[in-house]
Protein backbone atom coordinates (compact mmCIF):
# COMPACT_ATOMS: atom_id res chain seq x y z
CA UNK A 1 0.00 0.00 0.00
CA UNK A 2 1.42 3.39 -0.98
CA UNK A 3 0.17 6.83 -0.05
CA UNK A 4 0.92 9.88 -2.15
CA UNK A 5 -0.88 13.01 -1.06
CA UNK A 6 1.02 16.04 -2.26
CA UNK A 7 -0.88 17.73 -5.11
CA UNK A 8 0.87 19.19 -8.15
CA UNK A 9 -0.09 22.04 -10.49
CA UNK A 10 -0.85 21.17 -14.10
CA UNK A 11 0.25 23.27 -17.09
CA UNK A 12 -3.23 24.84 -17.24
CA UNK A 13 -2.95 25.95 -13.59
CA UNK A 14 -5.42 23.42 -12.18
CA UNK A 15 -4.55 21.31 -9.14
CA UNK A 16 -3.74 17.70 -10.03
CA UNK A 17 -4.54 15.37 -7.13
CA UNK A 18 -2.62 12.10 -7.08
CA UNK A 19 -3.82 8.67 -6.08
CA UNK A 20 -4.00 8.65 -2.28
CA UNK A 21 -3.71 4.91 -1.75
CA UNK A 22 -3.63 1.70 -3.80
CA UNK A 23 -4.66 -1.88 -3.00
CA UNK A 24 -4.48 -4.25 -5.96
CA UNK A 25 -6.74 -2.89 -8.72
CA UNK A 26 -8.46 -0.52 -6.29
CA UNK A 27 -7.32 3.08 -5.95
CA UNK A 28 -8.60 5.93 -3.81
CA UNK A 29 -8.37 9.47 -5.13
CA UNK A 30 -10.25 12.77 -5.22
CA UNK A 31 -12.65 13.55 -8.06
CA UNK A 32 -11.13 16.13 -10.41
CA UNK A 33 -13.76 16.45 -13.14
CA UNK A 34 -17.50 16.94 -13.37
CA UNK A 35 -17.72 13.43 -14.82
CA UNK A 36 -16.05 11.92 -11.78
CA UNK A 37 -18.37 13.81 -9.42
CA UNK A 38 -21.34 12.56 -11.46
CA UNK A 39 -20.00 9.01 -11.17
CA UNK A 40 -19.99 9.41 -7.38
CA UNK A 41 -23.54 10.76 -7.51
CA UNK A 42 -24.61 7.82 -9.69
CA UNK A 43 -23.15 5.40 -7.16
CA UNK A 44 -24.99 7.19 -4.36
CA UNK A 45 -28.24 6.92 -6.32
CA UNK A 46 -27.73 3.22 -6.91
CA UNK A 47 -27.09 2.54 -3.22
CA UNK A 48 -29.45 5.00 -1.54
CA UNK A 49 -32.42 4.99 -3.93
CA UNK A 50 -32.36 1.63 -5.70
CA UNK A 51 -31.00 -0.55 -2.93
CA UNK A 52 -32.11 1.26 0.23
CA UNK A 53 -35.36 2.77 -1.10
CA UNK A 54 -34.74 6.45 -0.49
CA UNK A 55 -37.17 8.75 -2.31
CA UNK A 56 -35.70 10.68 -5.26
CA UNK A 57 -37.09 13.90 -6.64
CA UNK A 58 -38.14 13.88 -10.30
CA UNK A 59 -34.81 15.30 -11.50
CA UNK A 60 -32.81 12.75 -9.54
CA UNK A 61 -34.95 9.97 -10.95
CA UNK A 62 -34.48 11.27 -14.49
CA UNK A 63 -30.69 11.56 -14.17
CA UNK A 64 -30.26 8.58 -11.83
CA UNK A 65 -27.96 10.62 -9.65
CA UNK A 66 -28.14 11.72 -5.98
CA UNK A 67 -27.21 15.38 -5.67
CA UNK A 68 -27.83 18.46 -3.59
CA UNK A 69 -26.70 22.06 -3.14
CA UNK A 70 -23.53 21.04 -1.27
CA UNK A 71 -21.99 18.82 -3.94
CA UNK A 72 -20.50 21.72 -5.86
CA UNK A 73 -18.60 22.96 -2.80
CA UNK A 74 -17.25 19.64 -1.48
CA UNK A 75 -14.41 17.32 -2.32
CA UNK A 76 -15.49 13.85 -3.39
CA UNK A 77 -13.32 10.91 -2.38
CA UNK A 78 -13.55 7.97 -4.78
CA UNK A 79 -12.54 4.34 -4.71
CA UNK A 80 -12.16 3.16 -8.30
CA UNK A 81 -11.58 -0.32 -9.70
CA UNK A 82 -9.05 0.01 -12.51
CA UNK A 83 -9.78 -3.57 -13.61
CA UNK A 84 -13.43 -2.82 -14.46
CA UNK A 85 -14.75 -0.22 -16.87
CA UNK A 86 -18.22 1.32 -16.92
CA UNK A 87 -20.22 1.92 -20.09
CA UNK A 88 -18.37 5.20 -20.70
CA UNK A 89 -15.01 3.41 -20.68
CA UNK A 90 -13.91 4.90 -17.37
CA UNK A 91 -12.78 2.84 -14.36
CA UNK A 92 -15.74 1.92 -12.18
CA UNK A 93 -16.36 4.04 -9.08
CA UNK A 94 -17.16 1.56 -6.30
CA UNK A 95 -16.97 3.73 -3.18
CA UNK A 96 -17.28 7.38 -2.23
CA UNK A 97 -17.18 9.86 0.66
CA UNK A 98 -18.14 13.53 0.56
CA UNK A 99 -15.74 15.83 2.41
CA UNK A 100 -16.30 19.46 3.38
CA UNK A 101 -13.88 21.74 5.20
CA UNK A 102 -14.80 24.96 6.99
CA UNK A 103 -13.77 27.28 4.15
CA UNK A 104 -15.85 25.23 1.70
CA UNK A 105 -18.84 25.32 4.07
CA UNK A 106 -18.53 29.12 4.29
CA UNK A 107 -18.96 29.33 0.52
CA UNK A 108 -21.86 26.86 0.61
CA UNK A 109 -23.71 28.79 3.31
CA UNK A 110 -22.97 26.29 6.07
CA UNK A 111 -22.45 22.60 6.72
CA UNK A 112 -25.01 19.98 5.65
CA UNK A 113 -25.12 18.68 9.24
CA UNK A 114 -26.51 22.02 10.46
CA UNK A 115 -29.84 21.12 8.87
CA UNK A 116 -30.26 18.35 11.45
CA UNK A 117 -28.09 19.38 14.41
CA UNK A 118 -27.24 22.62 16.17
CA UNK A 119 -23.51 22.58 15.51
CA UNK A 120 -23.01 26.33 16.03
CA UNK A 121 -21.83 25.92 19.68
CA UNK A 122 -19.47 23.13 18.61
CA UNK A 123 -17.90 25.27 15.90
CA UNK A 124 -17.78 28.37 18.11
CA UNK A 125 -16.01 26.37 20.81
CA UNK A 126 -13.17 25.24 18.57
CA UNK A 127 -9.90 26.77 19.65
CA UNK A 128 -8.11 29.05 17.20
CA UNK A 129 -6.50 27.09 14.39
CA UNK A 130 -8.65 23.96 14.84
CA UNK A 131 -9.87 22.72 11.47
CA UNK A 132 -13.11 20.77 11.16
CA UNK A 133 -13.99 18.30 8.41
CA UNK A 134 -17.54 17.15 7.70
CA UNK A 135 -17.94 13.57 6.45
CA UNK A 136 -21.05 12.50 4.58
CA UNK A 137 -22.73 10.59 1.77
CA UNK A 138 -20.54 7.54 2.31
CA UNK A 139 -21.42 4.40 0.37
CA UNK A 140 -19.86 1.36 -1.30
CA UNK A 141 -21.21 -0.68 -4.20
CA UNK A 142 -22.90 -3.77 -2.80
CA UNK A 143 -20.66 -6.27 -4.58
CA UNK A 144 -17.58 -4.60 -3.07
CA UNK A 145 -18.73 -4.36 0.54
CA UNK A 146 -17.69 -7.91 1.35
CA UNK A 147 -14.34 -7.56 -0.42
CA UNK A 148 -11.47 -7.13 2.03
CA UNK A 149 -10.07 -3.65 2.13
CA UNK A 150 -12.65 -1.51 0.29
CA UNK A 151 -13.83 0.38 3.38
CA UNK A 152 -10.29 0.45 4.76
CA UNK A 153 -9.11 2.01 1.50
CA UNK A 154 -11.77 4.72 1.79
CA UNK A 155 -10.60 5.41 5.33
CA UNK A 156 -6.98 5.59 4.22
CA UNK A 157 -8.10 8.22 1.74
CA UNK A 158 -9.97 10.15 4.45
CA UNK A 159 -6.94 10.12 6.73
CA UNK A 160 -4.62 11.19 3.90
CA UNK A 161 -6.99 14.11 3.36
CA UNK A 162 -7.02 14.86 7.10
CA UNK A 163 -3.23 14.91 7.11
CA UNK A 164 -3.00 17.05 3.96
CA UNK A 165 -5.32 19.75 5.35
CA UNK A 166 -4.31 19.42 9.02
CA UNK A 167 -7.87 18.65 10.14
CA UNK A 168 -8.36 18.19 13.88
CA UNK A 169 -12.04 17.26 14.07
CA UNK A 170 -14.24 15.03 11.92
CA UNK A 171 -18.01 15.13 12.27
CA UNK A 172 -21.20 14.45 10.35
CA UNK A 173 -24.45 12.52 10.22
CA UNK A 174 -24.47 8.72 10.04
CA UNK A 175 -27.57 6.64 9.45
CA UNK A 176 -29.37 3.60 10.77
CA UNK A 177 -31.90 2.06 8.39
CA UNK A 178 -35.52 2.64 9.33
CA UNK A 179 -37.64 5.48 10.68
CA UNK A 180 -39.23 3.86 13.75
CA UNK A 181 -37.16 4.71 16.85
CA UNK A 182 -38.81 1.89 18.82
CA UNK A 183 -37.50 -0.63 16.31
CA UNK A 184 -34.04 0.91 16.79
CA UNK A 185 -34.28 1.20 20.58
CA UNK A 186 -31.31 -1.10 21.28
CA UNK A 187 -28.66 0.54 19.04
CA UNK A 188 -29.89 4.08 19.79
CA UNK A 189 -29.86 3.50 23.55
CA UNK A 190 -26.45 1.84 23.36
CA UNK A 191 -24.97 4.83 21.52
CA UNK A 192 -26.64 7.22 23.99
CA UNK A 193 -25.39 5.48 27.14
CA UNK A 194 -21.97 4.21 26.08
CA UNK A 195 -20.66 6.68 23.49
CA UNK A 196 -22.17 10.09 24.29
CA UNK A 197 -20.21 13.27 23.69
CA UNK A 198 -19.01 15.02 26.88
CA UNK A 199 -21.67 17.33 28.29
CA UNK A 200 -19.57 20.45 27.82
CA UNK A 201 -19.32 20.07 24.04
CA UNK A 202 -22.39 17.94 23.32
CA UNK A 203 -24.18 18.66 20.05
CA UNK A 204 -27.97 18.41 20.15
CA UNK A 205 -30.45 17.68 17.38
CA UNK A 206 -32.47 20.66 16.18
CA UNK A 207 -35.47 21.06 18.55
CA UNK A 208 -38.13 20.44 15.90
CA UNK A 209 -36.33 17.24 14.77
CA UNK A 210 -35.14 15.88 18.12
CA UNK A 211 -35.82 12.17 18.81
CA UNK A 212 -34.86 10.85 22.24
CA UNK A 213 -32.21 8.11 21.98
CA UNK A 214 -32.55 7.07 25.64
CA UNK A 215 -35.16 4.37 25.03
CA UNK A 216 -33.78 1.62 27.30
CA UNK A 217 -32.16 1.76 30.76
CA UNK A 218 -28.41 1.32 30.56
CA UNK A 219 -28.40 -1.75 32.81
CA UNK A 220 -30.76 -3.61 30.47
CA UNK A 221 -28.55 -3.23 27.39
CA UNK A 222 -26.58 -6.19 26.05
CA UNK A 223 -23.64 -4.26 24.60
CA UNK A 224 -22.56 -7.10 22.33
CA UNK A 225 -26.03 -7.44 20.83
CA UNK A 226 -26.27 -3.67 20.47
CA UNK A 227 -22.99 -3.49 18.55
CA UNK A 228 -24.24 -6.25 16.24
CA UNK A 229 -27.30 -4.10 15.50
CA UNK A 230 -25.19 -1.14 14.38
CA UNK A 231 -24.62 -0.49 10.67
CA UNK A 232 -21.02 -1.29 9.65
CA UNK A 233 -20.07 2.36 9.17
CA UNK A 234 -21.30 3.46 12.62
CA UNK A 235 -19.77 0.35 14.17
CA UNK A 236 -16.44 1.31 12.59
CA UNK A 237 -16.70 4.89 13.85
CA UNK A 238 -17.44 3.69 17.38
CA UNK A 239 -14.60 1.18 17.40
CA UNK A 240 -12.21 3.86 16.19
CA UNK A 241 -13.18 6.20 19.04
CA UNK A 242 -15.97 8.53 17.90
CA UNK A 243 -18.61 10.04 20.18
CA UNK A 244 -22.33 10.53 19.54
CA UNK A 245 -24.44 13.68 19.80
CA UNK A 246 -27.65 14.13 21.77
CA UNK A 247 -30.79 13.06 19.94
CA UNK A 248 -31.50 11.28 16.69
CA UNK A 249 -33.18 12.72 13.60
CA UNK A 250 -35.64 10.94 11.28
CA UNK A 251 -34.80 11.46 7.60
CA UNK A 252 -37.98 10.59 5.70
CA UNK A 253 -36.42 11.09 2.27
CA UNK A 254 -33.71 8.51 2.92
CA UNK A 255 -35.78 6.26 5.18
CA UNK A 256 -33.18 6.49 7.93
CA UNK A 257 -32.63 7.56 11.51
CA UNK A 258 -29.54 9.75 11.77
CA UNK A 259 -27.09 10.26 14.61
CA UNK A 260 -24.35 12.85 15.02
CA UNK A 261 -20.78 11.56 14.79
CA UNK A 262 -18.18 13.63 16.66
CA UNK A 263 -14.61 12.46 16.13
CA UNK A 264 -11.58 14.47 17.29
CA UNK A 265 -8.63 13.04 15.36
CA UNK A 266 -6.58 12.94 18.57
CA UNK A 267 -9.13 10.51 20.05
CA UNK A 268 -8.61 7.86 17.38
CA UNK A 269 -7.91 4.45 18.89
CA UNK A 270 -4.16 3.64 18.58
CA UNK A 271 -5.02 0.34 16.88
CA UNK A 272 -6.70 2.29 14.08
CA UNK A 273 -3.84 4.75 13.86
CA UNK A 274 -1.55 1.81 13.22
CA UNK A 275 -4.02 0.22 10.81
CA UNK A 276 -4.25 3.31 8.62
CA UNK A 277 -0.50 3.85 8.63
CA UNK A 278 1.38 7.14 8.35
CA UNK A 279 -1.64 9.02 7.03
CA UNK A 280 -3.38 8.69 10.43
Amino acid sequence: MVNLYEPTTRDDGLIQWPVLAVSGALEVCLAETDGEVEAAQALRYRVFYEEMNARPCARMQATRRDFDHFDGFCDHLLVVDRAVQDDDGQPRVVGTYRLMRGEQAARAGGFYTAGEYDIAPMLAGLRDGTRALELGRSCILKSYRARPGTMQLLWRGVMAYVARFSCDLMFGCASLQGTDPEQLALPLSYLHHFHAMPAGVRVRAQPQLYVNMNRMPQDTIDAREARRALPPLIKGYVRAGCMIGDGAVIDRQFGTTDVLIYFPVACMDPRYRSRFGKTA
